[in-house]
């Protein structure tokens, strides 16, 4: 089991970030958990500026401000004090923040856990230690491991995929990972060649299911039906549709048991298949996963 007690710092603790931290000390964090039962004792959440630490530290319920500290613009100070360092700053950043001096002394050997997608965590090690810092950091190299969750993290209900590492996890690391990301939702391993397809299936294609739902309830309202009491309704036919969906029925199966003779869902479903809005939802996967590939 894993030693209890460890810090985690968070370095961006934005959206994403906030999200995560935001769902674990909900899941694991109220007055009532027994400390000895959690792997992780205190986070050390670092923002960008000193608005956005304001904004996270007003966020935190009185209750878990005793096991969070927030700062601004310490990336360095934060990476020191932490046994475990959470990257959640936007990809394209990955070059500026950990080339600076200092990183690969404050990452050698601990386990970093990567929010971002597209970046490999073989790319992120090299970033690290290629920096020409203290050479008797030799080759202890951070342990990074990709994990990419979704915006569900804040209500635990993410689907986090976790690359699966080509160099084992410690049975420490993988308990700690485990811990983390099953108190905001559910974790899946993915080979390498299917990170970039799932990064865009539990994050892009969660945002691209707005779209329909929008132009659901533009449709009720259009009819007459209030937009709030349209969203009631499609919010429990949708955990209805999840509810079928989880217990086996096929899409197709269940939209053909649903569909009665001269009746309204055929001519619904007709109109939809004429917009060929079935293809562009695939185009839309598609066209997701292969930016990555650029």
């Amino acid at each position: 089991m894993a030693t209890p007690g460890k810090t985690v710092a968070f370095i961006g603790c934005g959206n994403m970030g906030g999200a995560i931290l935001t769902g674990i000390l909900e899941s694991a964090f109220t007055s009532s958990d027994a400390a000895e039962s959690r792997p992780i004792a205190r986070f050390i959440a670092c923002t960008k500026s000193v608005g956005s630490a304001e904004r996270l530290q007003s966020s935190l319920r009185e209750e878990h401000k005793a096991h969070v500290k927030v700062v601004s613009d310490k990336t360095i100070e934060s990476m020191n004090a932490a046994d475990v360092v959470v990257l959640g700053f936007k990809p394209f950043m990955a070059d500026d923040v950990l080339s600076m001096r200092g990183v690969r002394e404050a990452l050698a050997g601990k386990l970093v856990i990567s929010l971002l997608a597209g970046q490999t965590p073989e790319n992120l090690v090299h970033i690290i230690q290629s920096t020409s810092q203290d050479e008797r950091v030799g080759d202890n190299a951070p342990v990074v491991v990709q994990i990419i969750p979704n915006m569900g993290a804040q209500f635990r209900q993410s689907m986090s995929i976790i690359r699966i590492p080509k160099t084992p996890l410690s049975t420490e690391m993988k308990e700690i990972v485990e811990w983390m990301f099953n108190q905001v939702g559910w974790i899946k391993y993915l080979p390498e060649s299917q990170m970039d397809v799932g990064s865009v299936l539990v994050g892009a294609a969660l945002a691209a299911l707005t779209i329909p739902v929008e132009g659901i309830l533009d449709g009720c309202v259009a009819e007459g039906i209030k937009r709030p009491d349209a969203m009631e309704m499609v919010l429990h036919g949708i955990r209805g549709l999840s509810a079928a969906l989880e217990a086996g029925i096929h899409p197709a199966v269940l939209r053909e048991s649903i569909s009665s003779p001269r009746g309204c869902t055929i001519q619904a479903l007709l109109e939809l298949e004429r917009a060929g809005s079935r293809a562009q939802y695939a185009d839309a996967i598609i066209k997701g996963t292969q930016h990555w590939k650029k």
